[in-house]
């Protein structure tokens, strides 16, 4: 596993320990970005269900000028930590060690907006549908924003959820990304 692109190309990036957090492939994550960006000019990065952080240190790296990496396992976080330290990015970056649903509630207390704002929660444990929800009540996308949902390629998200339209849905193997933005009309 390693960064792809940008300015830390190349730079081999940690797994977290055990079999509990499987890391997006180089190819998926190549491709994904490619969709996306490839590159950004500023921006920030919500990376909700962080792992090894191996998403949220490519927007980094592609041009996002911050990020806000959450897990729950306390060894995610200290791999997130390792990876962003050997990438100098721990200075553009918060690590916070919480599940999902209690960091976005802290999260819209701040009042934040995302440029990219990626979800890969365990594919057993998806509440993908319900989070996209909660996402758009609060606004926390940008206008031009994105949003990456990464789960298993058995499951087919729907088409609009609330005021967000599904731009995108590609399939690699076992894994399935669906890409998101403002449905336009929608966005106030």
């Amino acid at each position: 596993m390693r960064v792809v692109s940008g300015t830390c190309k190349g730079r081999p990036l940690k797994a977290v320990p055990g079999t509990g957090t499987r890391p997006t492939t180089d190819k998926v994550k190549e491709s994904l970005f490619n969709i996306i960006g490839p590159y950004f000019d500023g921006g920030t990065v919500l990376d909700l269900f962080a792992g090894s952080g191996g998403l949220g240190i490519e927007a980094l790296s592609r041009g996002l000028d911050k990020a806000i990496f959450i897990d729950r396992e306390y060894k995610a976080i200290q791999t997130v930590r390792a990876n962003l330290e050997a990438c100098h990015f721990i200075d553009q970056s918060e690590v916070f060690k919480n599940d999902s649903e209690r960091a976005l509630k802290a999260i819209i207390k701040r009042e934040l907006v995302f440029r990219l704002i990626l979800l890969d929660p365990p594919y057993k444990k998806q509440k993908l549908v319900t989070l996209l929800e909660q996402i758009h009540n609060a606004r926390l996308l940008d206008q031009e924003g994105h949003i990456v949902c990464e789960h298993s390629s058995t499951i087919v998200l729907p088409e609009n959820v609330e005021g967000f339209i599904k731009t995108r849905y590609e399939v690699y193997g076992m894994i399935a990304i669906s890409i998101y933005h403002w449905n336009h009309g929608d966005f106030e």
